[in-house]
């Protein structure tokens, strides 16, 4: 299984850097995971709603981009439907085989995606109602693979 990580801005702080490399490790004995970054655009103070929606579509083209016109794709979004692990975990067995493969998860910027991408997603995801720094928000997810795996594999996890 291929899984890409398709995310907006980069890793700065060497902790995240640390938890998102423990976490490829482990994920390594169940599927490929590629993270892809893509270049975050910087928002001025009081910047308008134009401006804002400007710089998602922007961001929102450079995800597009990197997207497979074959990927399946699960888009990370506080609107989206919510899981238990048990429920993500089993929703993310049947995206694999419906992905053929190609499993995309995208993690958008501070002002959230464009309108083109949301479209693009064939499901999307919240893990709460709560708002997460995107760098923690990557570290959850690739959490709940692995943890989804161990799930699938009834391997013992910290529950």
């Amino acid at each position: 299984m291929n899984i890409t990580l398709l995310t907006v801005g980069s890793l700065k702080e060497s902790w995240w850097r640390d938890a998102v490399r423990e976490y490829e490790k482990r994920l390594s004995a169940y599927c490929r995971l590629k993270i892809t970054e893509v270049r975050d655009e910087k928002t001025p103070d009081g910047a308008s709603e134009a401006a804002e929606e400007q710089i998602r579509v922007r961001e929102g083209k450079r995800l597009l981009e990197k997207i497979k016109d074959r990927s399946f794709v699960v888009l990370m979004d506080i609107h989206g439907t919510r899981f238990d692990s048990e429920g993500f975990s089993a929703m993310h067995e049947r995206w694999e085989t419906e992905s053929r493969g190609d499993l995309v998860f995208i993690i958008g910027g501070s002002l959230g995606v464009s309108a083109e991408v949301r479209e693009r997603a064939d499901r999307r995801v919240s893990f709460s109602d709560l708002t997460f720094p995107h760098q923690m928000m990557r570290v959850i997810l690739l959490e709940q693979l692995y943890r989804s795996y161990r799930i699938r594999n009834r391997q013992p996890y910290h529950k």
